[in-house]
């Protein structure tokens, strides 16, 4: 069942088995605000096993441009299209959250992003191939950020 994430009061609401749950909340939370200011999009999150089509699309764009494969248990996504582009987004157990833009003209952006939420360690499978840079926010602490561009078409 959807859940529509508020980023004024934050819940750690279908994260609590993540050891950051708290962290992760304020990410999540920190993602919902940016949609909702810049678009008017309410962000919503389903639970992964509730729509695994979502997971698949992800991890196949993962598999496919770098050969990864995200070891924690996947907890919530979302999928949606705003101002051209088509988002998903991923949240991890261990804290890590994975988002796809996909800019839907040819041309256009297409990019995958790695958050960290606040206290949890890189992940291994990430830990040799990106650098992080960091970020506050008030609604989750110090964000770390990495990306690459997507190359193929999904």
């Amino acid at each position: 069942m959807p859940y529509t994430v508020d980023f004024k009061n934050v819940s750690a609401i279908g994260l609590e088995s993540s050891p950051v749950a708290e962290a992760l909340a304020g990410l999540r939370a920190n993602e919902a605000r940016y949609y909702k200011t810049k678009y008017g999009h309410d962000f919503a999150v389903t639970p992964a096993d509730e729509a695994p089509e979502i997971l698949e699309y992800i991890h196949n764009i993962l598999a496919t441009e770098r050969n990864l494969v995200i070891s924690s248990r996947p907890l919530e996504v979302s999928a949606f299209e705003v101002d051209g582009l088509r988002m998903a987004y991923v949240f991890y157990e261990s804290g890590l959250s994975i988002n796809v833009m996909y800019g839907i003209e040819e041309g256009s952006k297409r990019a995958v992003g790695f958050k960290l939420s606040d206290g949890m360690d890189v992940p291994e499978e990430l830990a040799s191939s990106f650098k992080f840079a960091r970020q506050k926010s008030k609604l989750a602490g110090v964000i770390r950020g990495s990306y690459f561009v997507i190359k193929g078409q999904y």
